[in-house]
């Protein structure tokens, strides 16, 4: 890749694994991440068994490249190690709350994303994978994460075999505010969305849908409310579950 600004994400990759120095050298990378108090709270785990993969796909919605990749990385906020070496260590740790597990998300995350642009620099083709916090308690239970532990995000790899167009995005405007936050008027919005509301396969997108506009594409269909507060609910108990 010549720049982050060419980038995609690859869902189809080649039969090729990837060589475990090089893979051993982009985990050294990400784990140089930018970290809280320099805890590193977070694990990531490898899988390239197949048979494990295919156990991993349900959670994932049966996204092909579960499966296909040659390694899947489920990056996971971990307070379990930091709290466990402090018991060790005759501290009472007390990181089991939701601002250590905030705290634990921005690190997983940042150590995620530099993974990717490691990865990506070697020629290597990744996605990442929203669907992580949907079904996060059968990760756990195919991945055997203890308390503490928790998958915020899941990073498919591998070389590709496909050269997909880049998705949109906004213009720079649209997420830049200088000094402060300043609010979007309708004419702000109309602007800013107008490229991506005139784009082909979004229009598509409308009328497949049987919509009057993109927006209601998002709201009715691909995330209602009413999905999102039923995974909220499953997240919270989740989470719950794991000991914060």
């Amino acid at each position: 890749m010549k720049s982050m600004n060419e980038r995609r994400s690859i869902r189809q990759y080649q039969s090729k694994e990837i060589p475990q120095e090089l893979l051993n050298e982009l985990l050294t990378t990400a784990c140089r991440a930018s970290t809280v108090g320099n805890m590193q709270t977070y694990s990531i785990v490898v899988t390239r068994d197949a048979e494990r993969k295919r156990r991993l796909a349900p959670a994932h919605y049966g996204q092909p490249m579960v499966e296909n990749a040659p390694v899947v990385l489920t990056f996971c906020i971990d307070l379990r190690r930091f709290s466990q070496w402090c018991k060790c260590r005759h501290a009472q740790p007390g990181y089991d709350n939701a601002e250590w597990f905030v705290t634990g998300a921005v690190d997983t995350l940042l150590a995620a994303q530099t993974f990717c642009v490691a990865a990506e620099e070697k020629g290597l083709g990744i996605c990442y994978l929203g669907t992580t916090t949907y079904n996060p308690e059968q990760i756990i239970e195919v991945l055997q994460l203890p308390e503490l532990v928790f998958p915020i995000t899941t990073v498919t790899v591998g070389w590709p075999a496909e050269q997909p167009d880049q998705t949109d995005r906004l213009p720079l405007e649209a997420v830049i505010h200088e000094e402060v936050y300043h609010d979007y008027t309708p004419a702000d919005i109309d602007r800013l969305y107008a490229y991506k509301e005139s784009l082909p396969e979004n229009r598509r997108f409308v009328e497949e849908n049987g919509k009057e506009n993109l927006a209601q594409v998002f709201t009715d269909v691909r995330y209602t409310r009413e999905a999102a507060e039923a995974m909220s609910e499953k997240l919270l108990d989740t989470i719950k579950q794991q000991g914060f």
